[in-house]
């Protein structure tokens, strides 16, 4: 469906649907459970939808990201080799993804967010408070960083999720920091699954830079929520968006539930 044939009316929702899910995605993550079914709900084929989600997507990560280094959360010297490492990672996987199913996946990664927001929900050391590392920058980078990257350009849903764990289990990052490391990686891992999109022809750019305008202003919101609110507000965020993901991969890749329940 051609950007053309959406009114302003439709246009101005999907403004606002990008807001709502810039500020859910600069405090938890998850962003894409709230812009993608808006994007496929336009008519526009699975391949561009989630294409033309990187590009709107990537407006609220830079934006959250901004805010979060101009209030000295996160120091980019410190970040060089973990971003390189992501943004290799991700290439790859958006490379890959074009050869090979992701069915396996969209089985066990609800099992994964699960864990994570009970880890979230119930471990008594989630806090704001720094502990002690339990490995190095560079181990975290080839290991997070390329892989979650790899994962969020292959597949993606709760990418997000699995960078903050990291930070808080392995880098030992108060959450509110590893919040803010978080959408770094996002940004990056967004960036480089948009350049091969780009390259493909699939972004839809009308319905992109719309919903990327209302991704800034909502993530910049989010952004601030997460520095004047912390843990408080990311504890429980992340646990719910762990949960809706978990659900919406389980249902999708086993229909015979939604018939279970009576849907």
């Amino acid at each position: 469906m051609s950007a053309i044939e959406l009114s302003a009316e439709i246009l101005a929702l999907l403004f606002f649907t990008g807001m709502l899910a810039g500020m859910v995605d600069a405090i938890a993550g998850g962003g894409g459970l709230i812009a993608l079914p808006a994007l496929l709900a336009t008519g526009m084929p699975p391949t561009q939808a989630l294409a033309t989600n990187k590009l709107q997507g990537s407006f609220g990560t830079f934006s959250s990201s901004l805010y979060f280094i101009r209030n000295n959360l996160i120091r980019l010297s410190e970040l060089k080799f973990m971003i390189a490492c992501t943004f290799v990672g991700a290439a790859m996987g958006t490379l890959i993804v074009q050869r090979i199913s992701t069915q396996f996946l969209a089985s066990v990664i609800p099992l994964l967010l699960i864990a994570i927001a009970l880890y979230f929900l119930l471990s008594p050391t989630i806090s704001d408070e720094h502990r002690t590392p339990r490995a190095s920058p560079l181990l975290f980078s080839l290991t997070i960083g390329f892989g979650v990257g790899f994962y969020d350009g292959f597949f993606g849903p709760g990418a997000g999720s699995f960078f903050a764990i990291g930070f808080v289990g392995l880098l030992g990052f108060g959450l509110t920091r590893a919040t803010a490391h978080t959408k770094i990686l996002n940004l990056t891992s967004n960036l480089a699954s948009l350049s091969f999109f780009i390259i493909s022809g699939h972004v839809v750019w009308s319905i992109g830079l719309t919903m990327g305008l209302g991704q800034m202003i909502g993530a910049r919101f989010g952004a601030r929520l997460v520095v004047k609110r912390g843990v408080r507000l990311i504890r429980p965020m992340i646990v719910l968006v762990c949960i809706l993901i978990s659900t919406k991969l389980l249902l999708e890749s086993h229909p015979a539930l939604l018939d279970w329940i009576g849907l």
